[in-house]
């Protein structure tokens, strides 16, 4: 399932990612020495463990306690370890908020390297001030339940109870969707249901690009997990 970004100035994503960045590795820079950070979080403060692990968030500048350093304009990555025990898919996204305190649009994180439990995303670094930003690790249960309709529906395995679990799954994300968008989930939820038609032409009817872009935007979100926030500086 595609996860798209939600761009709204000044703030936008990309796809670039690398697997082995450092503190000096990464292109922000610490603050200069004098300059006061307003609440600085300590080391064990920027992870968060909880039902789904977020450890070692970067950049991160004297264990958070002074900001990485940006300009207007500037793209970065920001990377995270986040995992979860067992086999259930696990996604992630990134929060940045600007210094008044608002929230962007999130950014979705991708893995950086399959089997690593790394993942990243990059942002562009948006008006002067002091902005931070915060990675959300989350339980996805509708990836999982695509996984295992793809082996199970072809196999003609629980096939009703599958397209029915499809189908309760579809309908709490169209809750919190808007209008146009939850009437592209709850078309999914129809074909789910309805009998009328083949078990692997219902499925289909849920696994469509439109449908794709959709919960790409809007993913229902489980057991969500968040880092403590990491302060970046914007300078001009």
């Amino acid at each position: 399932m595609p996860a798209t970004h939600h761009s709204s100035a000044p703030l936008t994503s990309s796809p670039e990612s690398s697997t082995e960045s450092t503190e000096a590795q990464q292109p922000v820079r610490p603050v200069d020495a004098g300059r006061p950070v307003p609440e600085p979080a300590s080391a064990d403060e920027a992870t968060a463990v909880g039902r789904i692990p977020v450890l070692d968030v970067r950049p991160i500048v004297q264990h958070g306690r002074r900001p990485a350093k940006a300009v207007t304009g500037e793209t970065f990555e920001v990377s995270a370890t986040v995992f979860r025990e067992g086999h259930d898919a696990v996604s992630a996204n990134l929060v940045l908020k600007d210094p008044d305190g608002r929230p962007g649009p999130w950014t979705p994180m991708h893995e950086l390297a399959p089997g690593t439990d790394r993942w990243g995303a990059t942002v562009t670094a948006g008006d002067p001030g002091l902005w931070t930003y915060t990675v959300e690790a989350w339980g996805d249960p509708v990836t999982t339940w695509r996984h295992h309709a793809r082996i199970k529906i072809p196999a003609g395995i629980d096939t009703d109870l599958v397209l029915e679990e499809g189908a309760r799954l579809y309908t709490r994300a169209a809750v919190q969707a808007p209008s146009r968008a939850r009437h592209v989930l709850l078309a999914a939820v129809a074909a789910l249901r309805d009998e009328n038609r083949p078990a692997a032409s219902r499925l289909a009817a849920a696994l469509t690009p439109e449908v794709d872009g959709v919960l790409g935007r809007y993913p229902l979100r489980e057991l969500v997990t968040a880092s403590e926030p990491l302060p970046l500086l914007v300078e001009r």
